[in-house]
């Protein structure tokens, strides 16, 4: 059997990796692609402007078309289809016969019938070409506009960024998402897109697109206004190409795609359509996960195995410009009696929504902005009609006063459970697999596929594996990697209990092996932690990550960043003057931090002696953004200054940093201090936050922002200045000696069993009697502080360290910056291309 596949996307592959599964004697299979290049990954296309080659983004694995039952054709165009003859003509005039034949043809993207839309420099957003082509426009531009504020749309507008353009999008539409997300979700959404820098311009419809003034092109909104820009995408939606079906005399859908039974048979018993040019029970599908499940359905059926395609949930979880974004089932609530809940929280930018059943049981759909943590356990509970709790509003709410969220287990899912879509995965085959031996991630995905596509199954997935393997009898595995036999806490405790000093002699003792990537800066950590040594000691250098290494944060060029600590945000007018200076002096980016600091980016790794000297000699010292340790005190100007004021805000947050700044910990720390509950300092969002009453300090705990914010809780009331500390000082000990490798005080909080009232009982009542002895641990860290950067420019054998060549004193000169807005940045890989570079690092 002769099977000809037209379409080499993401969904023909998959439905050539299924037949290629099953081989069969027999059967040949010819691909047709009509792109110069073989499958790649569409999902991820923007990561191309992030520096992903397209071999990157190849789904083809090495050797796959080297079999002789199959075969791929590049650059192959299909102009027609006969389905009498059973043949396939390309546009080179040859034919190509079939027994089956597979419609794998996707989609286009639609362009608008704007007057000027086919002008220079305007694209679509579909293919590495294309991506091509904006990259070529890209560095001859200075703005860059989408049209379409959709899924796609956000991700272009992402790519626009990354090349460095002022970007913009603009929608007809009044928010957006709108197919996906709702009106308070929308909201969210913009509002954190524009927080990155991009401009949203929304209920805009182009008339026409003419030349501009401040841009190559000008785009003519109905109500009068204009947008001048460089570049236009359009990303305004898709359309079925569909176009050889309709030639052929197949039957197509009233709004477009090839009409397919749950076979994924058209018409013709002897072809077959799946993906974007796919018209199901009226229905297109413009995900991959439903291309996938046709793919597969199609495969098997010509492979004589019943397979059936019955549709696909559309819900979606994905991060756009970093915003994470989620919509599940009935986002909008359509369905007639459905209930909402929702929570917004405008300060965190955090939105969440589920819709039920009109009894209250049942999870018919949410939306999810700002923080789709919860978007697996929210999908399984719609997917496989799970009822809700009692109380089904908490499974959105945030945490407050130590209650527990009503969770929804991996227990209580069923075998047949989809875990991973993409490579049509359940739960029981996973239990299945866990149960032949499959006792890691890496296994189950080697085994089963899961979570090798999109990624987005894998925390669900370890859910699922783990409670497996509970029930099986088998201790969880939480050993740091293969050369120790102990989590972090319990290698902490070794460290400490038996006074190892060194990584060599905690091998010796406990390990096997060399050690690797992970327990060597966990060690280098733990180490650090306990003793305090300074990290770039001989016995400690080799173990630490770059950024300790070098103390300093290497960004993306292979410069370093700089940032001398100041206290609380409090600096002198001298010492502005000084910072100000040596950054004038080495020609360095100055940025004020979010953590009330000045940060200095470009510096060569030669420059960093002299440049920490200087700063060292104006009177700062190492602020640590490169350690995980206490990072910044952030503080209002409180009673000082304030009229509202009722705390020395600034007084306290200087004290509070200067006792702390040398901890070493699993994880960043950061604190917060307000001078009164307007709360300007943002204490609740900080591991350690203080909030001045007429009373004393409230002290809250374990907040964070970042990737999954966290609202921190309240600990205890009305407190003296002595209190507090002594309270801290037992709090971050306490987390330092349990929490797990890199472990926020957010994940430590919640994975603690007991909750805020056991975190209470040990740091306020002593519960375990160990209060004076992590007060001690504490004293000790603050006893033997010192700079790191200044023991680094003392030490010569230190010194030696910071060098771009080992035989030599000369500097990178590949390092090449562009000036923006009168200072400079790294330059663009399409900037260092250029025959003269703007600047280069003095």
């Amino acid at each position: 059997m002769h099977i000809v596949v037209i379409g080499h996307g993401m969904v023909g592959h998959k439905f050539v990796e299924t037949l290629a599964q099953e081989a069969r004697p027999g059967l040949r299979v010819t691909v047709l692609g009509e792109e110069p290049r073989p499958a790649y990954d569409r999902v991820h296309l923007s990561e191309f402007f992030s520096g992903k080659s397209a071999d990157e983004l190849s789904l083809v694995e090495p050797g796959f078309f080297e079999r002789e039952d199959v075969v791929l054709r590049l650059n192959a165009k299909v102009v027609a289809v006969d389905c009498d003859a059973r043949t396939v003509s390309l546009a080179s005039g040859e034919q190509v016969s079939y027994d089956k034949l597979v419609l794998a043809t996707g989609s286009y993207p639609f362009v608008p019938p704007v007057p000027g839309a086919d002008r220079k420099d305007c694209f679509v957003y579909r293919t590495i070409e294309d991506l091509e082509a904006m990259q070529e426009c890209g560095s001859r531009s200075r703005t860059g506009v989408v049209v379409g504020g959709g899924l796609l749309g956000l991700e272009c507008a992402k790519a626009l960024r990354d090349m460095g353009l002022a970007a913009h999008v603009v929608e007809f539409a009044p928010r957006l998402m709108a197919v996906q997300v709702d009106d308070p979700g929308a909201r969210v959404l913009r509002a954190k897109i524009e927080e990155l820098g991009v401009g949203v311009h929304t209920q805009k419809n182009t008339l026409a697109i003419i030349d501009g003034e401040d841009g190559t092109h000008r785009m003519q909104f109905a109500d009068g206004s204009h947008l001048d820009t460089d570049m236009i995408v359009f990303s305004a939606g898709i359309r079925p190409r569909d176009e050889l079906a309709r030639k052929a005399g197949l039957a197509i859908g009233s709004r477009g795609g090839i009409v397919i039974d749950n076979r994924c048979l058209t018409t013709d018993p002897h072809v077959y359509a799946i993906g974007e040019c796919a018209c199901w029970r009226g229905q297109l599908f413009g995900l991959v996960a439903p291309g996938y499940d046709m793919a597969r359905t199609a495969a098997r059926h010509i492979l004589g195995t019943d397979a059936a395609f019955a549709g696909a949930d559309m819900s979606t979880k994905l991060k756009l410009m970093g915003v994470d974004v989620a919509s599940i089932g009935d986002a909008h609530g359509a369905t007639p009696g459905s209930r909402s809940y929702q929570f917004l929280d405008e300060r965190k930018q955090v939105y969440r929504k589920i819709v039920t059943s009109d009894c209250g049981k049942y999870l018919l759909g949410a939306v999810l902005v700002g923080d789709a943590a919860s978007y697996g356990s929210l999908l399984q509970t719609a997917l496989n009609r799970i009822e809700l709790p009692e109380s089904p509003e908490f499974l959105i709410l945030p945490d407050g006063g130590g209650a527990e969220r009503p969770a929804i287990g991996v227990d209580k899912l069923p075998a047949g459970a989809q875990i991973c879509s993409c490579n049509d995965v359940s739960k029981g085959a996973l239990c299945q697999a866990v149960a032949d031996g499959a006792t890691t991630v890496g296994a189950l995905k080697s085994c089963t596929k899961a979570g090798t596509a999109c990624g987005g199954c894998v925390p669900l997935m370890t859910q699922v594996m783990n409670a497996e393997l509970k029930k099986l009898g088998v201790a969880v595995n939480n050993h740091l990697c293969e050369h120790f036999p102990y989590s972090r806490q319990e290698l902490y405790h070794l460290v400490r209990v038996e006074g190892i000093q060194s990584f060599g002699a905690l091998l010796e003792r406990h390990g096997k092996g060399l050690g690797c990537d992970i327990c060597k800066p966990t060690a280098a950590n733990i180490l650090a932690s306990v003793w305090n040594d300074f990290v770039l000691k001989p016995k400690h250098a080799s173990l630490q990550d770059s950024n300790d290494y070098f103390l300093g944060n290497i960004q993306k060029d292979g410069t370093y960043s700089v940032v001398p600590r100041m206290p609380g945000g409090e600096v002198t007018a001298d010492g502005l003057i000084a910072v100000g200076q040596v950054a004038k002096k080495y020609g360095l980016y100055t940025k004020i931090t979010g953590g009330q600091r000045v940060d200095l980016f470009g510096a060569r790794v030669e420059q960093l002696p002299a440049i920490w000297e200087e700063l060292i000699a104006a009177g700062f010292e190492s602020g640590h953004a490169y350690g995980k340790s206490l990072r910044t005190v952030k503080s209002c100007v409180g009673s000082t200054w304030c009229r509202y004021g009722v705390g020395d805000s600034v007084g306290f947050a200087i004290a509070l940093e200067n006792r702390y700044k040398g901890l070493r910990a699993p994880h960043k720390i950061k604190f917060g201090v307000s001078g009164c509950t307007r709360e300007c300092a943002e204490a609740q969002g900080k591991d350690v936050g203080l909030i001045a009453t007429d009373k004393g300090w409230n002290l809250y705990v374990c907040g964070n922002g970042g990737m999954k914010p966290r609202h921190a809780e309240l600990i205890a009331s009305d407190l003296d200045d002595a209190t507090v500390v002594r309270y801290i000082d037992r709090f971050l000990m306490f987390y330092v000696r349990t929490a797990e490798r890199l472990q926020r005080t957010s994940v430590w909080r919640e994975n603690l069993e007991g909750g805020l009232d056991y975190l209470k009982q040990v740091v306020i009542e002593d519960k375990l009697g160990i209060g004076h002895e992590l007060e001690a641990q504490m004293q000790h860290v603050i006893d033997t502080y010192a700079c790191e950067w200044k023991e680094a420019v003392t030490d010569p054998a230190v010194r030696r360290r910071f060098r771009h060549f080992v035989n030599s004193e000369q500097g990178d000169d590949n390092v090449v910056f562009v000036p923006e807005r009168g200072q400079i940045r790294p330059a663009d890989p399409i900037e260092r291309r250029r025959v003269i570079p703007i600047a280069r690092a003095a």
